[in-house]
């Protein structure tokens, strides 16, 4: 099997500029080590935390682990659709029984969180989803292919039980990870102009002009 390793960053920019998610049917062995693991997730974590609540966690699911929770995706399918044929159950438990790792980010927003009822809810799940994000740099400037995934897994109580979350826990999204046996062209990106305002009244800044500045935005997130 011919192993495609994620682009390592030489340039960051460039980096960003080209990261692509990988599909989870070209993840395979090796995945990330102990420490690499333990890196990436460390990494995962330097996300923006207004309040510093840290409305997340995270759960390992390594491959193992990934084709027991495909008999609990299939036994789902299969008690929503007692007439569901045998190769339609197989092909919904295939995404979790190929995988090679999964990381479950699970999402702990709760509105009126007692250590600061200041932070709406919504705030805390952007964090969870800015979670992920990181994860799937972190992971792809390790060389490895990431994939952040949702589907009816993601919200299925059946399913989140059996991964090990708690009743009052959501899933931000299983992060695949693994070693890419394939290369992956890139896909349509959105129009910038298209979806870039200006205020009223603002001058709109020259494409080519580059501009820092030393202010600090109110309530800065990290």
């Amino acid at each position: 099997m011919t192993h495609h390793p994620a682009q390592r960053p030489s340039d960051p920019l460039a980096f960003l500029g080209a990261r692509r998610s990988a599909s989870p049917a070209i993840l395979a062995a090796p995945v990330p080590n102990a420490d690499q693991l333990a890196e990436m997730l460390r990494l995962a974590a330097r996300t923006p935390d207004h309040g510093k609540l840290v409305p997340y966690r995270f759960i390992v699911l390594d491959h193992d682990a990934c084709h027991r929770l495909a008999w609990a995706v299939g036994a789902a399918f299969a008690e929503d659709d007692l007439d569901a044929p045998p190769d339609a159950i197989a092909k919904c438990k295939q995404r979790f029984e190929s995988a090679p790792m999964i990381i479950a980010v699970v999402c702990r927003a709760r509105p009126d969180d007692p250590r600061n009822p200041k932070i709406p809810e919504f705030e805390q799940l952007m964090t969870c989803g800015a979670v992920c994000m990181n994860l799937l740099h972190a992971a792809h400037a390790m060389g490895f292919g990431a994939v952040w995934l949702t589907g009816w897994t993601a919200s299925d109580e059946r399913v989140l039980r059996a991964a090990g979350l708690s009743p009052d826990e959501r899933l931000a999204g299983w992060v695949h990870l693994g070693t890419q046996t394939d290369a992956r062209g890139d896909r349509e990106r959105p129009d910038i102009d298209s979806i870039v305002a200006h205020a009223p009244g603002a001058d709109k800044p020259e494409v080519h002009v580059a501009r820092r500045s030393g202010r600090t935005a109110p309530n800065p997130r990290g």
